[in-house]
């Protein structure tokens, strides 16, 4: 087994990035989602510096150990693609491939489209890329999708913050969306079973330590980060890339793999994973490895 170390690596001012790292080689920049840490990535990063790469999974802006700025708007896409690019500079790496999951794919696709110098190819799980809306997006949900959308509900500073935070366990067990109807009932879901009893201990202990504050953030710049992305309108992610989902990922129901047709120009494949849901690189660690590693090993055989 190959250790992982972990580190505080200064990204600003006022921002540190606790980041675990895996083994030497080709960086590959791992980003989590919400509500996750770097360690959703355990099952890839032995997988990474087993290959011969370097793993280098951070804790994001708002989570675990690193820096939760209070306000809102500490958390727009320039903040977020800003804290990745200040790290890889930190780390002296010109150039990186950059797998995201959940939030992380997002960022991850947005981090290919800000700073294209600095992405050598990405991967993006369960979220696709999605070209800007032709509106602010929370209007466009609350229009389309409805008021008791998760997204919309968590828009109001407090509400869902207290009530992610009433009963930890519960939040990080359940299968069900949070929404008002959610957070009104009381339940105990069980652990779920791609995940021991140690693992989810971990995330609550985390969780219960920071709360939830800072990854709600991410979804309450949405309106901001839509308007500072104008100025990159018609502007395509052409670097390598690869989208792997799960048949039963409840995401695929309002963002389609397909949305991605003209804006991502190189995506070599799209792996969707039978029977597997949101959580897919824990869920089914094994197939996510294979065809990530197939993808690095594309890159190297082109190269």
């Amino acid at each position: 087994m190959t250790p992982i170390s972990r580190e505080l690596i200064t990204v600003g001012e006022e921002i540190e990035l606790h980041v675990a790292q895996c083994g030497e080689g080709e960086p590959v920049l791992l980003l989590h989602g919400f509500p996750e840490l770097w360690y959703s990535w355990r099952h890839q990063m032995q997988a990474i510096a087993d290959s011969g790469r370097r793993a280098i999974a951070p804790d994001l802006r708002g989570f675990g150990g690193s820096s939760a700025p209070e306000a809102v708007e500490a958390y727009d896409i320039e903040a977020l693609t800003g804290d990745l690019a200040a790290l890889l500079g930190a780390l002296e790496i010109e150039q990186a491939v950059v797998v995201g999951h959940d939030w992380g794919s997002d960022l991850a696709w947005k981090f290919a489209l800000l700073h294209p110098q600095l992405v050598s190819a990405v991967v993006g799980i369960s979220v696709p890329y999605v070209p800007r809306a032709p509106a602010e997006p929370i209007s466009l949900m609350e229009e389309h999708i409805g008021e008791d959308f998760y997204i919309v509900w968590i828009q109001e500073p407090g509400v869902a913050d207290a009530a992610l935070s009433a009963d930890v366990r519960r939040t990080l067990a359940t299968r069900e969306v949070w929404n008002a109807e959610w957070a009104a009932r009381h339940d105990e879901p069980p652990t779920p079973p791609w995940m021991s009893e140690e693992d989810l201990q971990l995330y609550v202990d985390e969780f219960t330590r920071t709360g939830f504050t800072g990854g709600l953030n991410w979804y309450r710049n949405l309106d901001r980060s839509w308007a500072y992305l104008e100025q990159f309108d018609g502007r395509t992610i052409d670097q390598p890339a690869l989208f792997m989902t799960g048949s039963r990922d409840p995401v695929r129901a309002f963002m389609p793999h397909e949305a991605m047709a003209g804006s991502v120009t190189d995506l070599r494949e799209v792996v969707i994973i039978e029977g597997a849901g949101h959580w897919v690189q824990q869920e089914r660690p094994d197939e996510v490895n294979a065809a990530l590693l197939d993808f690095l090993g594309s890159l190297d055989a082109a190269g």
